[in-house]
Order: structure tokens, then sequence, then C-alpha cells
């Protein structure tokens, strides 16, 4: 049924936009990935880098300067299009909450209700995007600059690989797609 679908829609959007939210705030979009021998275990997201001491499992962060500072391109890039993609998520809930069939505001304009709904699928698809672009770019980015390094056999005793704020941005951004399916074309 309609209601069933609408339901499914909303709650996976509702997860989905949690997960990026997290990955937006989170600090860990690249991880150190070295051998079992690190005492300390580095990560860096879009705000903030952290490293914690694995001995004693102190946990110390450097804020970046300013959000206005010279930031690399990765950085400023994702950070433009995880937080565009929260703003369009949040705004998908909230417009398909108004629409499901459930909830009371406009009962009596079924229309509405179905335009307001396949209107969310709309912006949830354009924020997925988004967030998709913007969390691959920055995998792609540490990939490349790993590869790079390496090419040059470069050995900084450090290398990062993507940490779990990046895979939730991915997952976040996929379940924002599989909604938005659901909402633009399965509901009609």
């Amino acid at each position: 049924s309609s209601t069933a679908l609408q339901m499914t829609a909303f709650g996976l959007a509702l997860l989905s936009t949690l997960f990026l939210l997290l990955a937006t705030c989170t600090d860990c979009w690249m991880v150190n990935a070295d051998d079992s021998l690190e005492v300390s275990h580095k990560c860096r997201g879009l705000w903030r880098e952290c490293v914690t001491n694995m001995q004693d499992g102190v946990r110390t962060c450097d804020q970046y300067d300013s959000i206005l500072a010279d930031h690399p391109v990765k950085i400023v890039v994702t950070r433009t299009l995880l937080i565009t993609a929260d703003l369009l998520a949040g705004l998908a809930l909230a417009t398909l909450l108004l629409g499901l069939d459930c909830i009371k505001f406009l009962q009596e304009e079924p229309r509405v209700k179905l335009k307001m709904c396949y209107g969310a699928g709309v912006i949830l698809s354009i924020g997925s995007i988004l967030g998709l672009v913007g969390s691959v770019w920055y995998a792609v980015d540490v990939y490349l600059e790993r590869s790079m390094l390496v090419s040059h056999n470069i050995f900084l005793g450090v290398h990062y690989d993507f940490g779990w704020s990046c895979w939730l941005g991915m997952a976040g951004s996929t379940g924002c797609f599989v909604a938005s399916v659901l909402l633009t074309c399965c509901l009609y």
C-alpha cells in the first residue's frame, strides 16, 4: 500500500539523513592505516584532526584554524557538498513528514500530499547526489594522494585510508537516493 511505502521511505530517509549529519560532524574521514605496532590512532575530519593514544586511550584534537582559512580544496569542497546535502535532506524530511497520509496536515487534499511526497523525493535525490559526490570525491582524493606517494617511493611513515565518517557519508547518500526512488518512482 502507499502508506507502507511512504513509511518505508520516511524511515530510510530519516536514518540516511542522520548518517549524513554524523558524517559531516565526525572526525574520521581519513584514518591512519599502518602496522599493528601503532602507538596512536590518527583520524582526520572535515573540521579537525584527532589522535588517540593506544596505551592510555587519551584523545586529543586540533581544530583547523578557521572555516575561511586556506584549507585543501578536498576539505572545502567536501564540507560544502555535505552541508548542502544535510540541508536538502532535512528540508525533504520535513516536506515528506507533512506529506505522509498518516499526518493530519492537509488531510482533505490527497493530491497536494502526494505532490509533497514527490517533491520530497526530488529534493532527497539532489541531496543524495551532492552527498555522494562529496564523499566519493574525498575518498578518491585520499586514494590518489596515497597512490602518488607510493609511485614516487615516498614513505611518510603514515598512510591514510578512508575512515568511517567517509563510509557513513556514502551510506547516508545512498540511503537518501533509495528513499528518493521510492518516493518518485514507486509511489505513483
